[in-house]
Protein backbone atom coordinates (compact mmCIF):
# COMPACT_ATOMS: atom_id res chain seq x y z
CA UNK A 1 0.00 0.00 0.00
CA UNK A 2 1.46 3.55 -1.18
CA UNK A 3 0.78 6.02 2.10
CA UNK A 4 1.84 8.75 3.30
CA UNK A 5 4.04 8.51 6.40
CA UNK A 6 2.25 10.48 8.82
CA UNK A 7 4.44 11.23 11.26
CA UNK A 8 6.90 13.12 9.31
CA UNK A 9 4.01 15.14 7.94
CA UNK A 10 2.30 15.90 11.40
CA UNK A 11 3.28 19.56 10.49
CA UNK A 12 3.61 22.12 8.23
CA UNK A 13 1.76 22.65 4.98
CA UNK A 14 2.18 20.38 2.16
CA UNK A 15 0.68 20.76 -1.42
CA UNK A 16 -0.95 18.25 -4.22
CA UNK A 17 -2.39 18.57 -7.14
CA UNK A 18 -5.45 17.02 -5.88
CA UNK A 19 -6.77 15.96 -2.65
CA UNK A 20 -9.72 13.32 -2.34
CA UNK A 21 -11.25 13.65 0.83
CA UNK A 22 -12.84 9.99 1.37
CA UNK A 23 -11.67 6.35 0.64
CA UNK A 24 -14.99 4.92 -0.10
CA UNK A 25 -15.96 3.42 -3.64
CA UNK A 26 -15.93 7.05 -4.98
CA UNK A 27 -12.90 8.47 -3.55
CA UNK A 28 -11.26 4.83 -4.44
CA UNK A 29 -12.35 5.08 -8.29
CA UNK A 30 -11.19 8.96 -8.36
CA UNK A 31 -8.01 7.92 -7.05
CA UNK A 32 -7.51 5.01 -9.45
CA UNK A 33 -8.34 7.73 -12.59
CA UNK A 34 -6.15 10.44 -11.74
CA UNK A 35 -3.27 7.89 -11.26
CA UNK A 36 -4.33 6.79 -15.21
CA UNK A 37 -3.85 10.66 -16.05
CA UNK A 38 -0.85 11.39 -14.30
CA UNK A 39 -2.47 14.10 -11.42
CA UNK A 40 0.03 14.36 -8.22
CA UNK A 41 -3.13 12.80 -5.53
CA UNK A 42 -3.53 12.73 -1.99
CA UNK A 43 -6.30 10.78 -0.27
CA UNK A 44 -6.72 10.70 2.88
CA UNK A 45 -9.82 8.95 5.24
CA UNK A 46 -10.49 9.52 8.91
CA UNK A 47 -10.88 5.74 8.75
CA UNK A 48 -9.55 2.46 7.27
CA UNK A 49 -9.68 3.07 3.45
CA UNK A 50 -12.94 0.66 2.18
CA UNK A 51 -14.65 1.07 5.48
CA UNK A 52 -17.66 2.82 5.77
CA UNK A 53 -21.00 2.38 4.00
CA UNK A 54 -18.21 0.54 1.06
CA UNK A 55 -17.66 -1.83 3.79
CA UNK A 56 -20.64 -3.56 3.20
CA UNK A 57 -21.96 -6.98 2.13
CA UNK A 58 -24.75 -6.92 -0.48
CA UNK A 59 -23.26 -5.90 -3.80
CA UNK A 60 -26.50 -6.01 -6.07
CA UNK A 61 -25.90 -4.13 -9.10
CA UNK A 62 -29.53 -3.30 -10.67
CA UNK A 63 -30.57 -0.63 -13.40
CA UNK A 64 -33.69 1.37 -12.99
CA UNK A 65 -36.80 0.00 -14.11
CA UNK A 66 -36.80 -0.19 -17.93
CA UNK A 67 -39.76 1.72 -18.78
CA UNK A 68 -39.76 5.42 -18.62
CA UNK A 69 -36.86 6.03 -19.83
CA UNK A 70 -34.76 9.18 -19.04
CA UNK A 71 -31.13 10.46 -19.46
CA UNK A 72 -30.44 9.22 -15.68
CA UNK A 73 -31.38 5.51 -16.68
CA UNK A 74 -29.63 5.40 -19.70
CA UNK A 75 -26.67 7.07 -17.86
CA UNK A 76 -26.98 4.44 -14.97
CA UNK A 77 -27.44 1.81 -18.00
CA UNK A 78 -24.53 2.82 -19.51
CA UNK A 79 -22.66 2.48 -16.40
CA UNK A 80 -23.79 -0.90 -15.35
CA UNK A 81 -22.36 -2.13 -19.22
CA UNK A 82 -19.06 -0.71 -18.38
CA UNK A 83 -18.39 -1.92 -15.20
CA UNK A 84 -17.84 -5.31 -15.87
CA UNK A 85 -15.20 -4.16 -18.58
CA UNK A 86 -13.42 -1.64 -16.00
CA UNK A 87 -13.23 -4.47 -13.50
CA UNK A 88 -11.89 -6.96 -15.54
CA UNK A 89 -9.30 -4.74 -16.85
CA UNK A 90 -8.47 -4.17 -13.32
CA UNK A 91 -8.64 -7.94 -11.76
CA UNK A 92 -6.36 -8.96 -15.44
CA UNK A 93 -3.98 -5.99 -14.01
CA UNK A 94 -3.97 -6.74 -10.22
CA UNK A 95 -4.76 -10.64 -9.87
CA UNK A 96 -7.19 -9.86 -7.44
CA UNK A 97 -10.75 -11.08 -7.92
CA UNK A 98 -13.66 -8.48 -7.06
CA UNK A 99 -16.77 -10.85 -6.93
CA UNK A 100 -17.69 -9.35 -10.04
CA UNK A 101 -20.62 -11.95 -11.79
CA UNK A 102 -23.74 -10.73 -13.90
CA UNK A 103 -25.90 -13.42 -12.61
CA UNK A 104 -28.71 -11.65 -13.43
CA UNK A 105 -31.98 -11.40 -10.81
CA UNK A 106 -35.20 -13.00 -9.78
CA UNK A 107 -38.43 -11.24 -8.99
CA UNK A 108 -41.39 -13.37 -7.91
CA UNK A 109 -44.92 -12.03 -8.79
CA UNK A 110 -47.34 -12.78 -5.65
CA UNK A 111 -50.27 -11.56 -7.82
CA UNK A 112 -51.59 -11.54 -11.44
CA UNK A 113 -51.83 -7.88 -11.64
CA UNK A 114 -48.03 -7.52 -10.88
CA UNK A 115 -47.76 -10.01 -13.90
CA UNK A 116 -49.29 -7.97 -16.12
CA UNK A 117 -46.78 -4.60 -15.02
CA UNK A 118 -44.00 -7.19 -15.71
CA UNK A 119 -45.08 -8.20 -19.48
CA UNK A 120 -45.31 -4.22 -20.18
CA UNK A 121 -41.90 -3.58 -18.75
CA UNK A 122 -40.26 -6.74 -20.76
CA UNK A 123 -41.60 -4.71 -24.00
CA UNK A 124 -39.95 -1.49 -22.57
CA UNK A 125 -36.60 -3.72 -21.39
CA UNK A 126 -36.58 -4.74 -25.47
CA UNK A 127 -36.37 -1.13 -26.31
CA UNK A 128 -34.05 -0.17 -23.96
CA UNK A 129 -31.81 -2.32 -22.34
CA UNK A 130 -29.55 -2.35 -25.30
CA UNK A 131 -25.77 -1.74 -25.64
CA UNK A 132 -24.95 -2.47 -29.19
CA UNK A 133 -25.37 -5.87 -30.51
CA UNK A 134 -26.31 -6.63 -26.18
CA UNK A 135 -29.52 -7.11 -25.17
CA UNK A 136 -30.78 -8.06 -21.78
CA UNK A 137 -34.17 -8.63 -21.00
CA UNK A 138 -36.92 -8.72 -17.92
CA UNK A 139 -38.46 -11.96 -19.01
CA UNK A 140 -41.68 -12.87 -17.24
CA UNK A 141 -41.32 -16.54 -16.63
CA UNK A 142 -43.92 -19.27 -14.99
CA UNK A 143 -41.76 -21.16 -13.01
CA UNK A 144 -38.06 -20.78 -11.99
CA UNK A 145 -35.39 -21.97 -13.96
CA UNK A 146 -33.39 -22.74 -10.63
CA UNK A 147 -35.88 -24.96 -8.97
CA UNK A 148 -38.72 -24.41 -6.65
CA UNK A 149 -37.00 -23.05 -3.87
CA UNK A 150 -35.06 -20.54 -5.36
CA UNK A 151 -37.44 -18.79 -4.63
CA UNK A 152 -40.18 -20.60 -3.18
CA UNK A 153 -43.15 -21.73 -5.52
CA UNK A 154 -45.86 -20.23 -2.93
CA UNK A 155 -44.08 -16.19 -3.69
CA UNK A 156 -44.24 -16.58 -7.27
CA UNK A 157 -48.05 -17.85 -7.39
CA UNK A 158 -48.27 -15.66 -10.65
CA UNK A 159 -45.11 -15.66 -12.33
CA UNK A 160 -41.40 -14.61 -12.04
CA UNK A 161 -39.24 -11.71 -13.86
CA UNK A 162 -35.82 -13.18 -14.65
CA UNK A 163 -33.94 -9.75 -15.30
CA UNK A 164 -30.48 -10.57 -17.04
CA UNK A 165 -28.96 -7.24 -16.91
CA UNK A 166 -28.69 -7.93 -13.11
CA UNK A 167 -24.86 -8.37 -11.79
CA UNK A 168 -23.42 -8.35 -8.47
CA UNK A 169 -19.52 -7.61 -6.71
CA UNK A 170 -18.82 -8.52 -3.08
CA UNK A 171 -17.89 -4.60 -1.78
CA UNK A 172 -14.78 -5.34 0.19
CA UNK A 173 -13.15 -7.24 -2.84
CA UNK A 174 -13.91 -4.67 -4.87
CA UNK A 175 -12.49 -2.37 -2.80
CA UNK A 176 -9.79 -4.57 -2.00
CA UNK A 177 -9.20 -4.52 -5.99
CA UNK A 178 -8.99 -0.54 -6.29
CA UNK A 179 -6.44 -0.53 -3.18
CA UNK A 180 -4.60 -3.46 -5.45
CA UNK A 181 -4.09 -0.83 -8.17
CA UNK A 182 -2.94 1.64 -6.08
CA UNK A 183 -0.27 0.19 -4.60
CA UNK A 184 1.63 0.27 -7.97
CA UNK A 185 0.59 4.26 -7.78
CA UNK A 186 3.36 6.51 -9.08
CA UNK A 187 1.50 9.25 -8.38
CA UNK A 188 -1.22 8.84 -5.39
CA UNK A 189 -0.21 8.66 -1.89
CA UNK A 190 -2.66 7.38 1.00
CA UNK A 191 -3.10 8.63 4.36
CA UNK A 192 -5.85 6.52 6.64
CA UNK A 193 -6.70 7.66 10.12
CA UNK A 194 -6.86 11.22 9.82
CA UNK A 195 -9.95 13.15 8.83
CA UNK A 196 -10.48 17.09 7.43
CA UNK A 197 -11.72 19.10 9.79
CA UNK A 198 -12.25 22.07 7.18
CA UNK A 199 -11.67 22.94 3.81
CA UNK A 200 -10.90 26.73 3.21
CA UNK A 201 -12.17 26.72 -0.78
CA UNK A 202 -10.81 30.90 -1.15
CA UNK A 203 -7.46 29.77 -0.35
CA UNK A 204 -7.26 26.32 -1.51
CA UNK A 205 -6.36 24.60 1.52
CA UNK A 206 -7.72 21.80 3.62
CA UNK A 207 -6.60 21.27 8.08
CA UNK A 208 -6.35 17.81 8.86
CA UNK A 209 -7.38 16.37 12.24
CA UNK A 210 -3.79 15.98 12.57
CA UNK A 211 -2.97 19.88 12.43
CA UNK A 212 -1.18 19.65 8.96
CA UNK A 213 -2.36 21.74 6.50
CA UNK A 214 -2.81 20.51 2.82
CA UNK A 215 -2.71 23.66 0.09
CA UNK A 216 -4.45 21.83 -3.48
CA UNK A 217 -5.05 22.56 -7.04
CA UNK A 218 -8.08 20.38 -6.57
CA UNK A 219 -10.33 18.66 -4.05
CA UNK A 220 -12.68 16.27 -4.24
CA UNK A 221 -14.92 15.73 -1.29
CA UNK A 222 -16.31 12.40 -1.40
CA UNK A 223 -16.58 11.40 1.92
CA UNK A 224 -19.93 9.79 2.10
CA UNK A 225 -22.79 11.55 4.50
CA UNK A 226 -20.12 13.63 5.87
CA UNK A 227 -19.50 15.47 2.32
CA UNK A 228 -22.82 16.61 2.53
CA UNK A 229 -21.91 19.35 5.77
CA UNK A 230 -18.02 20.28 4.31
CA UNK A 231 -19.87 21.19 0.64
CA UNK A 232 -22.48 23.02 2.95
CA UNK A 233 -19.96 24.85 4.75
CA UNK A 234 -18.32 26.30 1.64
CA UNK A 235 -21.38 28.91 1.01
CA UNK A 236 -23.79 31.08 2.70
CA UNK A 237 -25.66 29.07 4.83
CA UNK A 238 -28.60 27.14 3.70
CA UNK A 239 -31.20 26.58 5.92
CA UNK A 240 -31.43 22.94 5.03
CA UNK A 241 -28.69 19.95 5.14
CA UNK A 242 -27.35 18.96 1.22
CA UNK A 243 -27.99 15.72 2.41
CA UNK A 244 -28.29 12.86 5.05
CA UNK A 245 -27.13 9.30 6.34
CA UNK A 246 -29.09 6.56 6.04
CA UNK A 247 -29.00 3.51 8.21
CA UNK A 248 -28.96 0.08 6.34
CA UNK A 249 -28.36 -3.27 8.21
CA UNK A 250 -27.49 -6.94 5.84
CA UNK A 251 -26.51 -9.67 7.40
CA UNK A 252 -23.86 -12.64 5.69
CA UNK A 253 -24.77 -16.46 5.80
CA UNK A 254 -22.70 -19.37 4.84
CA UNK A 255 -24.75 -21.95 3.17
CA UNK A 256 -23.85 -24.07 -0.09
CA UNK A 257 -25.61 -21.90 -2.24
CA UNK A 258 -24.20 -22.28 -6.07
CA UNK A 259 -22.22 -18.51 -6.68
CA UNK A 260 -23.63 -18.32 -10.49
CA UNK A 261 -27.93 -18.58 -8.96
CA UNK A 262 -29.52 -15.21 -9.76
CA UNK A 263 -29.67 -12.66 -6.70
CA UNK A 264 -33.62 -12.55 -5.26
CA UNK A 265 -35.53 -9.33 -4.92
CA UNK A 266 -38.88 -8.93 -2.81
CA UNK A 267 -40.52 -6.19 -1.67
CA UNK A 268 -36.74 -4.36 -0.60
CA UNK A 269 -35.23 -7.50 0.14
CA UNK A 270 -32.33 -8.41 -1.12
CA UNK A 271 -30.96 -12.45 -1.24
CA UNK A 272 -27.43 -12.22 -3.07
CA UNK A 273 -25.17 -15.17 -3.71
CA UNK A 274 -21.30 -14.68 -3.44
CA UNK A 275 -18.31 -16.63 -4.08
CA UNK A 276 -17.14 -18.39 -1.03
CA UNK A 277 -20.25 -20.87 -0.27
CA UNK A 278 -21.79 -16.91 1.34
CA UNK A 279 -25.28 -14.94 0.65
CA UNK A 280 -25.78 -11.83 1.25
CA UNK A 281 -29.18 -10.32 2.90
CA UNK A 282 -30.21 -6.95 3.20
CA UNK A 283 -31.09 -4.07 3.67
CA UNK A 284 -33.01 -1.90 5.79
CA UNK A 285 -33.40 1.89 4.83
CA UNK A 286 -33.41 4.10 8.45
CA UNK A 287 -33.45 7.73 8.26
CA UNK A 288 -33.99 7.76 12.20
CA UNK A 289 -32.31 5.49 14.53
CA UNK A 290 -30.13 5.88 18.07
CA UNK A 291 -26.83 3.48 16.86
CA UNK A 292 -25.53 4.07 13.41
CA UNK A 293 -23.62 0.79 13.78
CA UNK A 294 -25.54 -1.79 15.73
CA UNK A 295 -28.06 -4.66 14.21
CA UNK A 296 -31.65 -5.17 15.77
CA UNK A 297 -34.55 -6.58 15.41
CA UNK A 298 -34.90 -4.80 11.92
CA UNK A 299 -32.14 -7.17 10.58
CA UNK A 300 -33.56 -10.45 12.12
CA UNK A 301 -36.94 -9.74 10.57
CA UNK A 302 -34.83 -9.23 7.04
CA UNK A 303 -33.04 -12.80 7.77
CA UNK A 304 -36.60 -14.41 8.64
CA UNK A 305 -38.05 -12.91 5.55
CA UNK A 306 -34.78 -14.51 3.41
CA UNK A 307 -35.24 -17.95 5.07
CA UNK A 308 -39.56 -18.00 3.89
CA UNK A 309 -38.49 -16.84 0.50
CA UNK A 310 -35.47 -19.11 -0.08
CA UNK A 311 -36.14 -22.80 2.04
CA UNK A 312 -31.94 -23.51 0.97
CA UNK A 313 -31.34 -20.63 4.01
CA UNK A 314 -33.16 -22.17 7.01
CA UNK A 315 -30.01 -23.92 8.68
CA UNK A 316 -27.81 -21.39 7.28
CA UNK A 317 -25.91 -19.75 10.04
CA UNK A 318 -25.31 -16.00 9.99
CA UNK A 319 -21.38 -15.56 9.86
CA UNK A 320 -21.60 -11.52 9.95
CA UNK A 321 -24.32 -8.83 10.96
CA UNK A 322 -23.62 -5.11 9.50
CA UNK A 323 -24.74 -1.81 9.63
CA UNK A 324 -23.33 1.38 8.13
CA UNK A 325 -24.28 4.65 7.39
CA UNK A 326 -25.19 5.31 3.50
CA UNK A 327 -25.37 8.86 1.84
CA UNK A 328 -28.60 10.21 0.84
CA UNK A 329 -28.74 13.57 -0.66
CA UNK A 330 -31.42 16.14 -0.73
CA UNK A 331 -32.35 14.96 -4.11
CA UNK A 332 -31.63 11.77 -3.81
CA UNK A 333 -29.60 11.38 -6.83
CA UNK A 334 -26.01 11.41 -6.98
CA UNK A 335 -24.10 15.04 -6.01
CA UNK A 336 -21.12 15.31 -8.79
CA UNK A 337 -19.69 18.41 -9.64
CA UNK A 338 -17.62 21.53 -9.29
CA UNK A 339 -18.62 24.17 -6.43
CA UNK A 340 -20.85 26.98 -8.18
CA UNK A 341 -18.60 29.48 -6.36
CA UNK A 342 -15.33 27.44 -5.83
CA UNK A 343 -14.54 25.64 -8.92
CA UNK A 344 -11.45 24.20 -6.87
CA UNK A 345 -13.92 22.27 -4.70
CA UNK A 346 -15.85 18.94 -6.36
CA UNK A 347 -18.50 16.73 -4.90
CA UNK A 348 -18.26 13.15 -5.38
CA UNK A 349 -21.12 11.71 -3.31
CA UNK A 350 -24.49 10.80 -2.52
CA UNK A 351 -24.65 7.42 -4.74
CA UNK A 352 -27.02 6.39 -2.03
CA UNK A 353 -28.24 2.74 -2.87
CA UNK A 354 -26.44 2.86 -6.76
CA UNK A 355 -22.84 3.70 -5.67
CA UNK A 356 -20.86 0.66 -6.51
CA UNK A 357 -22.75 0.57 -10.09
CA UNK A 358 -21.79 4.05 -11.36
CA UNK A 359 -19.03 5.29 -9.12
CA UNK A 360 -16.75 4.17 -12.20
CA UNK A 361 -18.14 6.95 -14.57
CA UNK A 362 -19.23 9.50 -11.63
CA UNK A 363 -15.39 9.60 -10.49
CA UNK A 364 -14.17 9.75 -14.34
CA UNK A 365 -16.69 12.88 -14.58
CA UNK A 366 -14.87 14.04 -11.63
CA UNK A 367 -11.56 14.10 -12.60
CA UNK A 368 -11.94 15.00 -15.75
CA UNK A 369 -13.62 18.06 -14.37
CA UNK A 370 -9.91 18.93 -13.09
CA UNK A 371 -9.05 20.37 -16.47
CA UNK A 372 -12.47 21.67 -17.54
CA UNK A 373 -13.84 18.57 -19.54
CA UNK A 374 -16.44 17.46 -17.65
CA UNK A 375 -18.66 15.03 -19.26
CA UNK A 376 -22.63 15.35 -19.84
CA UNK A 377 -24.30 14.05 -16.41
CA UNK A 378 -28.37 14.10 -15.80
CA UNK A 379 -28.82 17.59 -14.93
CA UNK A 380 -30.35 16.39 -11.33
CA UNK A 381 -26.66 14.68 -10.44
CA UNK A 382 -25.04 17.90 -10.59
CA UNK A 383 -24.02 19.35 -7.19
CA UNK A 384 -25.39 23.07 -8.63
CA UNK A 385 -28.89 21.27 -8.98
CA UNK A 386 -28.92 20.13 -5.52
CA UNK A 387 -27.94 23.69 -4.34
CA UNK A 388 -30.74 24.70 -6.07
CA UNK A 389 -32.87 22.32 -4.51
CA UNK A 390 -31.85 23.35 -1.43
CA UNK A 391 -32.51 26.83 -1.84
CA UNK A 392 -36.41 26.21 -2.81
CA UNK A 393 -36.56 24.43 0.52
CA UNK A 394 -35.15 27.15 2.86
Amino acid sequence: MRKADNSHEAAGQSRVGLLIIGGGIMGLWAAVHAERRGIDTLLVDGGRIGHGASGGLLGALMAHMPDRWSDKKQFQFDALVSLEEAIRTLESQTGIASGYRRTGRLIPLPKEHLRRIAEGHSKDADTNWRAGDRRFGWNVLDSSPFGPTWPVEEAAAAGLVHDTFAARVFPRSMSALLLGFLETAKRVRIIEGVGVGSIDARDATASLASGQQIAFGHCIVAAGYRSFAMLEALGDPLGVPLGQPVKGQAALLKVDIDPSWPLLYLDGLYVVPHEGGHVAIGSTSENHFADPHGTDGKLDDLIARARLLAPGLSNAEVVERWAGLRPKAIDRDPMVGPHPDHGRVIALTGGFKVSFGIAHRLAEAAIAAIDGEMPALPASFQLASHLEVAARKT
